[in-house]
């Protein structure tokens, strides 16, 4: 990893801070790692290193102190923040209810050169990239140098809401490179800079900071589907958290209540409203930004997604950098079944043991003799499908939740079998014609819907459902429950079941804000739902 080089300007910073606070920064040997300056009105000012804080003087901040600095730099926006010209740093205001300035955070705005070296290959690509991680884990230093590195080779434009990304001053920062800046005059009207940068100067790259309304996200899905590389920024620990987001959720495809068919629910082996992604996401890739040496990538948002929703493991992968400056790549496999907030379903895994799966070794907390085989995982050969008028996408996230080897080809030679939908195959096209004349088998799709391209693959490849009929009862009686408890029940005590159902119970019990608890011995344990 090449070595870092950092910018800082820390002296223009320090300049526009009242004399006393100035003095004691210089003096101090740590304002290097210096991180911000707070000055709130009637209390003594701090500054903030990576490494801990100090006090800088005896004296209380004062007015005129605040005043000083508001005077030494720049006009405060709509979003109460100020820049120093043609520097990276960040003066917020906080006001009382007059509008008057009662405190200041003077961050340190800094160039990492080489920050990106963790993930360049990933921003090398055509791919959409969305940085995910807390207030001041860095993502806008990450973001600075995507939008440099991707200037040398392709049309970027900067969408700056808050002058951070490329400093203040109609002068941008040299940091971003050959990119083009456009300044949002309110925050309210980032989505609009966002449309009018793709009309106006017919950018390859778009590059967007703290994305917070629901209004961006629309905006951030209508650049996508124009051909547009988004590379952004949101604020978010992990996928988990940008799901539960109602505002954000739209950027990894959303998500929405489904109701399947009773044979589609049994096939699952999940009740019959479940949660489903509601589209493509607007992002490819995920960077869960863990600090600066330290990122967990999903490298296909939309199997991660899906992952998530299905209760199945997710493998990202994890990048660090050790102290040699290397980069470290590993994988890691995340269990979700205890951990997801979207587990108002069992899990189902195929190939892995789960909770659904373990009732047909075991009924209300009696387990099979040990003699049972365990069943080996059937080994299938690739099927090479011809989609014609069938969303490719959907095709492979259906066959990945079943775990079926499928390829998708778009010559008919090499093809074992066609899938369509009714209303193309009704109008015989050409394709469908020839695969019939071929012999080549031809699978009718009633919708162009995941669901339907999982039945048609089960099908396919002959796979076996699993009558799971005690889960079922176990999930309706649950549900009832959930309901007889919310029209008004003061609680609800269900029948007794083995650790594996109670599970689901329990988080179908939480999906619903209600609490639940367990009670009794095995194999006569069961649940208790009630109120908060």
């Amino acid at each position: 990893m090449n070595t870092l080089q950092i910018t800082d300007d820390l002296d223009l910073l320090l300049a526009v801070l009242p004399d006393r606070i100035r003095a004691s920064l210089e003096q101090s040997e740590r304002k290097g790692n210096l991180i911000e300056v707070i000055m709130d009105l009637g209390r003594l000012p701090e500054a903030r290193f990576t490494d801990g804080e100090l006090v800088l003087s005896k004296h209380e901040v004062t007015p005129e102190d605040l005043r000083m600095v508001v005077e030494r730099v720049g006009d405060f926006g709509a979003d109460n923040r100020a820049g120093i010209e043609r520097t990276l740093h960040r003066i917020s205001a906080i006001r009382n209810r007059k509008g008057e300035v009662i405190g200041l955070t003077c961050r340190v705005g800094r160039a990492v050169y080489g920050a990106i070296e963790i993930i360049k290959d990933i921003v090398d690509g055509e791919r959409s990239i969305l940085l995910l991680g807390r207030p001041g884990v860095g993502k806008t230093t990450l973001l600075r140098e995507a939008a440099r590195l991707r200037s040398e080779v392709k049309r970027v434009v900067i969408v700056d809401t808050s002058n951070e990304i490329a400093g203040d001053g109609d002068i941008p920062h040299p940091a971003i490179g050959r990119s083009r800046r456009m300044q949002v005059p309110d925050p309210s009207l980032q989505h609009e800079l966002m449309i009018e940068a793709v009309e106006n100067h017919m950018p390859e790259v778009i590059v967007i900071d703290e994305i917070g309304r629901e209004l961006e996200a629309v905006a951030a899905r209508t650049i996508a589907e124009r051909g547009v590389q988004l590379i952004g920024t949101a604020h978010g620990n992990s996928l988990d958290n940008l799901l539960m987001n109602p505002t954000l959720s739209d950027l990894v495809g959303g998500i929405e209540s489904v109701t399947l068919s009773d044979e589609e629910a049994r096939r699952r082996g999940t009740q019959k409203s479940v949660l489903e992604r509601r589209a493509p996401p607007t992002f490819d890739v995920l960077i869960e930004i863990k600090d600066r040496q330290h990122m967990v990538i999903h490298h296909d948002v939309m199997q991660a997604v899906d992952a998530i929703l299905r209760g199945r493991a997710l493998s990202p992968e994890d990048r660090t950098v050790d102290k040699h400056g290397e980069i470290q790549i590993t994988h890691h496999e995340v269990e979700e079944v205890e951990q997801s907030n979207f587990a108002a379903r069992p899990r189902r895994r195929r190939g892995r043991e789960t909770p659904a799966e373990q009732l047909i070794q075991e009924t209300n907390g009696h387990p099979l003799t040990e003699s049972t085989p365990e069943p080996q995982p059937v080994k299938r050969d690739t099927m090479r499908i011809y989609p014609y008028g069938v969303g490719q996408n959907r095709l492979r996230s259906a066959a990945n939740s079943l775990n079926v080897p499928i390829q998708i080809v778009d010559n008919l030679n090499a093809a074992d079998a066609v899938m369509t939908l009714k209303n193309y195959y009704r109008q015989q096209p050409a394709p469908i014609l020839d695969a019939e004349r071929r012999g080549i088998p031809v699978y009718i799709l009633r919708s162009n819907t995941g669901a339907q391209m999982e039945q048609v693959l089960v099908d396919i490849f002959s796979i076996a459902v699993t009558p799971i009929d005690a889960f079922d009862e176990a999930m309706r009686e649950t549900q009832e429950g959930i309901q007889r408890v919310l029209n008004g029940a003061s609680d609800v005590i269900l029948s007794p079941q083995s650790a594996a159902i109670r599970s689901q119970q329990h988080q179908l019990a939480r999906a619903a804000n209600l609490v639940s608890h367990s009670y009794g011995r095995e194999p006569y344990r069961r649940v208790r739902i009630f109120r908060r």
